[in-house]
């Protein structure tokens, strides 16, 4: 269904009575602003996509290549270490 000219002649009429012929051309402008912003942003977003993609590609390259690191043998695991006593706690027990 294609609008017909009628109807885009009764939408202006209709617009014009709920909106009032004064306020018509600042909500173009701000219609307008809206728009610009809008545009700028998708933009934005579109370069930071684009910027990720390639740092995510580099950063795969730099793994594929770097070494896979070996597993530990249980010898060689890092052992936990005793906590640390506090020496005043050792002094007000020795007195």
């Amino acid at each position: 269904m294609r609008p017909e000219p009628i109807h885009i002649i009764i939408l202006i009429i209709v617009i014009l009575l709920v909106f009032g012929a004064p306020k018509l051309p600042m909500i173009a402008k701000n219609l307008g602003k809206s728009m610009k912003i809008f545009k700028s942003e998708v933009k934005d977003l579109r370069n930071d996509d684009s910027n990720t993609t390639a740092s995510h590609e580099i950063t795969d390259a730099s793994q594929s290549t770097a070494q896979a690191p070996t597993a530990q043998a249980p010898s060689e695991a890092p052992h936990a270490e005793a906590p640390v006593r506090d020496q005043t706690d050792e002094k007000h027990r020795q007195q």
